[in-house]
């Protein structure tokens, strides 16, 4: 896809004309497009992204920048009426998401400078839908089905038809399952968000990380904990360099695709869809009484869950999986019927030693 160069939006325009505001309008959806391309976002994403941005600009009453919660509402219920898929309306959603994200992250001030309306985010967590897994309780499978799927998973990469891919891909889930990374904060990793000089066994660098409405995209440093450390330097050491040679430039992304970016001189960027029907086809494989319901979003899920068990308290949880809110991380916790029954147990034997201590 070929990008029409555009003009920087370095200080607020005069917008003295209605003409002007549909340019300034346009001008910040060419900027969206540029960022993605900048990024490594794919051709054919960034031309989905940008349909649906132009899609919901259309249904609006004003410019993009009066947007509100009942715009985002209106939206998605019309999409219900025409009989959209919901995989499709969660997706329309997530990409006007990121649209207002970028725009509350880098044009907040001039937007305001120019027109008086300060930009909020449209699409939020009581709006937005969560796919296919919508409404149902993403309980995630046991310990032991995990690791024998993890490991029956790796075991096959060292033959899979395409190596690299296969082994990125086993290497991302293999995020999901250790630090609850969601899919979009693991696609926009770059090489330099690991940091191993940081802490005492390194930190990712999480910088797209999902912020509270209205605010913006919540960077956060994560510590390599659960054995990512060793997973990372394995990608990175061994898989990522046969990628090109793009693998010592700190801004190529730590999840490439295997095209090449020649205006850049980089790896293009992975598809979070790519991404997706990789996990749904190696559960296919290695674990299908999962099948049609391991999603990226259940393995945050069993993160949160395993984490929670093996004894991380709720806070450390919390600045783990990047949540605003307390409350939303004790969603994640599904604690299974044994583990209950060791706690009872466990609290009982200290009663009884204490009991006994006293005697």
């Amino acid at each position: 896809m070929a990008l029409t160069p555009v003009r920087s939006v370095a200080t607020a325009p005069v917008l003295a004309s209605p003409q002007d505001a549909d340019d300034f309008e346009q001008e910040l959806i060419d900027q969206f497009a540029l960022a993605q391309a900048s990024a490594g976002i794919s051709d054919g994403y960034i031309t989905s992204s940008r349909s649906v941005v132009v899609e919901f600009a259309r249904s609006l009453s004003g410019p993009v920048w009066t947007a509100r919660y009942a715009d985002g509402d209106r939206f998605l219920v019309e999409q219900r009426r025409l009989g959209r898929a919901q995989s499709t309306r969660a997706g329309k959603a997530g990409m006007i998401a990121q649209f207002y994200d970028f725009l509350i992250t880098r044009y907040l001030g001039d937007i305001r400078a120019a027109t008086g309306v300060i930009v909020e985010q449209p699409i939020d967590e009581w709006n937005r839908p969560s796919g296919v897994s919508l409404g149902k309780v993403r309980v995630p499978p046991s310990d032991a089905e995990v690791t024998e799927f993890f490991d029956l998973w790796r075991a096959s990469v060292a033959d899979a038809r395409k190596y690299l891919p296969a082994a990125r891909d086993y290497f991302t889930a293999s995020l999901w399952r250790r630090l609850g990374l969601r899919i979009n904060e693991s696609v926009m990793l770059d090489i330099r968000d690991w940091r191993p000089d940081l802490g005492q066994i390194g930190k990712l660098h999480v910088r797209f990380g999902k912020g509270s409405r209205g605010r913006g995209v919540k960077p956060r440093l994560i510590p390599a904990i659960n054995g990512a450390a060793e997973l990372i330097d394995w990608w990175l050491a061994e898989v990522r360099p046969q990628f090109g040679s793009d693998w010592s430039d700190p801004d190529a992304p730590m999840l490439p695709s295997e095209r090449i970016d020649h205006e850049f001189g980089r790896s293009v960027r992975v598809g979070p869809n790519a991404l997706r029907r990789a996990l749904a086809d190696q559960t296919e494989r290695w674990l299908p009484s999962w099948s049609g319901r391991m999603t990226p979003h259940v393995l945050r899920h069993y993160c949160a869950s395993s984490l929670y068990a093996a004894g991380m308290d709720l806070k450390a949880l919390q600045e783990l999986l990047g949540h605003n809110w307390l409350s939303t991380t004790s969603q994640y916790i599904h604690v299974r019927s044994e583990h209950i029954e060791t706690a009872w147990h466990q609290a009982n034997a200290r009663i009884e030693r204490r009991l006994g201590g006293e005697g």
